[in-house]
């Protein structure tokens, strides 16, 4: 469902909890939302701004398939299928979030924080980014937003994915549609690494319908129901950006990237401003759950698959666990293969029988201690591709960040059907018969 119509569900049903009293957006903010372990919360006054916050709608699984209407155990096969099978969205003539358009633009006046004593700025961390590409079309991301002044942000752009490379081709200045307060479908869609020329909108518009409208003074079309909409250009223009938490929970560098000057603002009469803490349950959530549909496809193509988790211990980004149905001897090492294919950035993969629980860390930790030998069921790569998330890689500046990557084949060895490799199980007992 919409933005709006999930925060009057949660409202409604008592799930919401409301802040009354004046809540600064310089760190303490940030600070009740976390003390409140990211739940769903809406703040009614806010020191410096009159437009009221929300944050928590993306916090857990079960919060995201309730906002798509599903139930949590069919997430990944429903966002498989909306990756797999896009639908192009109607573009309409009216939309909620051109209720209001404001050609005199003052972002001071949005409730954009400040989250940590080490942030560069004041930053916006969950707004999607709508480009189109000269020769691809469409591109909808997220970019990490440090305020500048009244008219103009910097933009954490990552080198050679689909912004960047749009912004290449149309030599180094490219049209912006920054959206704020969206549907939870636009926000995992936007955090999904699709195929080059598949438009992120049309997998939103397949996880529930999403009709666009188009924007005022550029040629974009941004989803009809946000808060917010803020149009701009991305200009040849370098500043510093950062430092900023991420996903991680370490701090990022400081970079010399692109500034977007906005020069017009759309919204909702009464619009209501989305939030996210970086590096936290919502920065996560929509980092590392959209990779697991994409591992998913992948490892389908060369073994049976049967879940995908990519942890939050491993940052929800950097390691994931697969869990297959074991037919050939080699299903293993082709479902690491794959998994590094699905989700470019992953740094580790445990590949696991169906009787594994993937969401229990003592249970995958048990299937590498009693299933796995290094020497004979490890996949070593050594320099490849990584993530700049990663402190530990080769960040060197200007080039695409190196890594070691490695698998681990911790099925059980092919031919071994005797029940070493088997937890034992006690007999179920009624304990109501004994107490």
């Amino acid at each position: 469902m919409g933005f709006r119509s999930f925060l009057d569900q949660l409202s409604k049903n008592g799930e919401l909890t409301r802040i009354t009293r004046e809540v600064s957006t310089e760190y303490e903010m940030a600070g009740v939302i976390e003390a409140l372990g990211e739940k769903p919360v809406l703040f009614e006054k806010v020191k410096e701004s009159c437009i009221p916050v929300v944050a928590g709608f993306v916090s857990s699984k079960e919060i995201i398939a309730r906002a798509l209407n599903l139930k949590k155990e069919h997430l990944l096969h429903n966002l498989s299928s909306a990756i797999e099978h896009p639908l192009f969205p109607q573009v309409v003539e009216k939309g909620e979030c051109q209720e209001i358009v404001e050609k005199e633009v003052d972002l001071t006046k949005l409730p954009i924080m400040r989250y940590t004593e080490k942030d560069g700025g004041k930053y916006i961390a969950s707004a999607v980014s709508i480009v189109r590409d000269p020769e691809l079309g469409r591109n909808m991301s997220f970019h990490r937003l440090m305020l500048l002044s009244k008219n103009r942000f910097v933009a954490r752009i990552v080198e050679d994915r689909g912004t960047d490379t749009a912004l290449k081709k149309a030599g180094g200045e490219l049209d912006i549609a920054i959206c704020i307060g969206n549907s939870t479908a636009v926000l995992l869609a936007a955090a999904t690494s699709l195929p080059k020329g598949v438009d992120e909108l049309g997998m939103a518009n397949a996880l529930e319908k999403t009709e666009l409208v188009k924007c005022k003074t550029i040629d974009l079309e941004v989803p009809k129901n946000c808060e917010f909409v803020l149009e701009g250009r991305i200009t040849k223009e370098k500043t510093s950006e950062g430092p900023f938490l991420d996903t991680t929970g370490t701090i990022d560098k400081i970079r010399q990237q692109p500034v977007i000057e906005i020069k017009c603002v759309t919204h909702r009469e009464k619009p209501v401003y989305q939030t996210i803490l970086p590096g936290r349950h919502e920065h996560q959530f929509l980092m590392g759950m959209p990779k697991e549909p994409t591992i998913f496809n992948e490892v389908n193509k060369v073994c049976e698959c049967r879940d995908v988790y990519v942890t939050p211990g491993g940052c929800s980004w950097l390691h994931a666990v697969v869990q297959i149905k074991k037919q050939n001897a080699d299903d293993g090492k082709k479902a690491i293969a794959a998994a590094f294919e699905g989700h470019k950035s992953l740094k580790h993969c445990i590949i696991v029988d169906d009787d594994i629980d993937i969401y229990d860390p003592n249970d995958v930790e048990w299937a590498v201690a009693t299933r796995f030998q290094a020497d004979k069921n490890a996949v070593i790569l050594p320099n490849q591709p990584g993530s700049s998330l990663d402190p530990s890689g080769d960040l060197t500046e200007g080039k695409k960040a190196r890594t070691c990557k490695m698998g681990f084949d911790a099925t059980v060895p092919s031919g071994k059907t005797d029940k070493s490799f088997a937890k034992e199980r006690y007999r179920k007992v009624d304990l109501n018969r004994f107490l």
